[in-house]
């Protein structure tokens, strides 16, 4: 009891100020949790067919469980959504070893993860392989897409950005003003700019006859756009390591690849894990866009299904699944990468 009052006195009420701020933050959360809880939980609809049928003081959380798998497939046809389910499985199975700790050979599990999986990924979705009928990828869409299309874009911009970072460092002028003039023109556009222009503007400088995916080109304009910020993530991280290390390992024999790729670069990424993370919680985000140019990703699917005459008016039950699903899946991120900080800092102490 003496160590919870001390507590309380030390980090609530170590001051006049303080204590005022958690009285009245205590006050706030008096006001807004209760009515929440009442509407989310206590009041709330599991079972109705249409919204009428619906607590009208409460959730339609109904309106969730009709359109459950949905949300998470789109259109995906309900024959083939094992597919997809084990995609999410050889997902797991591939990024598994390549997060633990104590593994061996690491890097082959991040290359696998990185530069195999995805073609599995790929075929075993797209279909018209082994037997298996192709699902042209209009029908793609929920929350699977947004995996899909930040999984790519990350597996994409990250070696990109490592080679604009370098790039940018170049003592070569054409080089280093071909890397500024790619990573300043993609960071100043909009994403949302930069969408329309591959969905409107590309196909009209292809050849006749020749086209490309809507979700190919979506996949091409995020990695870009998301290489460029990572390119600059990693320049901040190069920046940090004196720069006597690549002196000292050109010293040693080492040519400019080697001494990047053993010496700097292990040193630099380290230094910018918190930075990587929030520029992939920004991305995972920012897929939400692409609903705008007709691709249904997981908000697209919401914003589709409140269109339905039988469940007008759930736009509060929607958004607030969209939200929390988004939010359970930025925070997992965000906690495996404080693990990797932490247990970069203790390598680092020894």
């Amino acid at each position: 009891m003496t160590s919870t009052l001390t507590w309380l006195r030390v980090n609530l009420f170590s001051s006049w100020t303080n204590g005022l701020l958690t009285v009245l933050v205590l006050g706030l959360f008096w006001l807004v949790i209760p009515p929440l809880l009442d509407w989310a939980i206590f009041n709330a609809t599991l079972n109705a067919a249409t919204k009428a049928q619906c607590a009208a003081d409460g959730a339609c959380w109904a309106f969730i469980k009709q359109r459950f798998a949905l949300f998470f497939y789109g259109r995906y046809p309900a024959a083939e959504r094992w597919r997809v389910d084990l995609s999410a499985v050889l997902l797991v199975v591939f990024l598994v070893p390549a997060m633990m700790d104590g593994v061996r050979h690491r890097w082959v599990a991040v290359v696998a993860l990185v530069g195999v999986y995805p073609i599995i990924a790929a075929l075993l979705m797209a279909g018209g392989v082994f037997g298996l009928p192709w699902v042209d990828t209009e029908y793609w869409g929920g929350l699977m897409l947004n995996t899909v299309l930040s999984f790519v874009a990350i597996a994409g911009s990250l070696p990109l950005g490592i080679v604009l970072a370098l790039g940018r460092r170049s003592r070569l002028p054409l080089v280093r003003y071909a890397c500024i003039g790619f990573i300043e023109l993609w960071r100043g556009v909009p994403l949302l700019t930069v969408l329309f222009m591959a969905m409107v503007m590309m196909p009209l400088f292809l050849p006749g006859g020749v086209t490309v995916d809507k979700l190919v080109r979506a996949l091409i304009a995020l990695t870009l756009f998301t290489a460029a910020y990572m390119a600059e993530v990693i320049r901040g991280g190069l920046q940090g390591v004196p720069r006597g290390q690549e002196e000292a390992a050109r010293s040693l024999g080492l040519g400019y690849w080697r001494t990047q790729g053993l010496v700097v670069l292990p040193q630099a990424i380290r230094l910018v894990v918190p930075g990587i993370v929030n520029t992939v919680v920004d991305l995972y985000k920012d897929t939400t866009l692409v609903t705008i140019v007709g691709l249904f990703d997981l908000l697209g699917v919401v914003n589709q299904s409140l269109k339905d005459s039988a469940w007008l008016g759930m736009a509060k039950e929607g958004y607030a699944f969209a939200a929390a699903l988004f939010f359970v899946i930025c925070w997992g991120m965000s906690l495996y990468s404080r693990k990797v900080e932490r247990r970069l800092a203790r390598a680092t102490a020894r």
